[in-house]
């Protein structure tokens, strides 16, 4: 098969959200990925997925990551319930203006202030919180979360206590607390994808700092109280036996109708540029700094210029 050029290649918003895949053998034939374990085999177009979540008990041949690379298909291996994030995976542009974009504002106080703004914004989309300073804007999103969590264990009739977990002990925590890690998780796998797609650098966070999925929380976190905490109270409700995989169907099926994928390009898009057109135009990729004027042309014998035999 032919590499595909990257223009070719479907967009990140266009493609499904994620594919969750454990016990099992990936290959690849042609420009499809085959999955086989002992109920058989099925063939998943790759440049159809986003990300594709890798559990215990896989293995995956170099011809697969082949495909699976030249089609900017992130990968991600994940621990048992895909409670622990292992590895990441490519960006479906050669361009890197987000990424300078995005180090630029997340240097400066001023313009890191105006993008956590833009994220409280983001949440509470009918008031005006321009006014608030940002110790009142986590407080306020603190109150809003634990509203929720109040509301869906009175919905649902679930004892709740607050989201108690132990990260490396996935059974201590009670079964919601299990669905929420779950679906969180899950959540974080696409929320990585579509950052490293876009070309952005999942640890220059604005609201979360200092780890290297900062931005990958601040992204997630737009979404939990439409997606991931109302599944994970339904689910743990239903008392389900196989509750992960339950959480991980339902979050897929909401990604899927809530077209997340394409809210989180777009919000994105939104929290670092200030004219989404910015990013669109084509042409040269790679040039060269200029202390003076920014970049200059790439590929251009500048000896001469200067008085230097080439």
């Amino acid at each position: 098969m032919i590499r595909p050029d990257l223009k070719a290649l479907p967009q990140v918003r266009d493609r499904m959200t994620f594919l969750y895949l454990e016990h099992c053998q990936l290959n690849r034939k042609d420009s499809a990925i085959t999955v086989t374990d002992e109920n058989g085999v099925i063939h998943v177009p790759a440049a159809a997925i986003s990300v594709i979540m890798l559990g215990p008990g896989t293995s995956i041949t170099h011809r697969a990551m082949e495909l699976i690379g030249d089609a900017g298909v992130s990968v991600v291996w994940v621990g048992e319930y895909g409670v622990r994030y292992y590895a990441g995976g490519r960006a479906l542009t050669h361009r890197s203006r987000l990424l300078v974009r995005q180090a630029d504002l997340v240097s400066n106080q001023r313009s890191h202030l105006a993008v956590v703004r833009k994220m409280y914004q983001l949440r509470f989309p009918e008031e005006d919180v321009s006014g608030l300073t940002l110790q009142q804007l986590r407080g306020r999103e603190g109150s809003r979360i634990r509203a929720v969590y109040r509301r869906l264990a009175n919905t649902w009739n679930v004892p709740w206590n607050g989201r108690i977990y132990d990260p490396l002990n996935f059974e201590s925590g009670d079964s919601v607390n299990q669905a929420l890690s779950t679906a969180h998780a899950c959540l974080y796998g696409l929320s990585h994808a579509v950052i490293v797609a876009l070309g952005c650098s999942p640890g220059l966070g604005f609201i979360h700092v200092g780890h290297d999925c900062s931005f990958v929380y601040d992204v997630a976190d737009l979404y939990k109280v439409d997606v991931t905490i109302p599944i994970a109270f339904e689910i743990a409700a239903a008392q389900t036996d196989d509750l992960p995989s339950a959480v991980r169907r339902r979050v897929r099926d909401a990604m899927v109708s809530g077209r997340i994928l394409e809210r989180m390009v777009r919000d994105i898009r939104f929290l670092l540029l200030d004219d989404e057109s910015e990013e669109s135009a084509e042409g040269e990729v790679v040039f060269l700094w200029d202390n003076r004027v920014g970049a200059v042309r790439n590929a251009v014998s500048y000896g001469l210029a200067y008085g230097v035999e080439p």
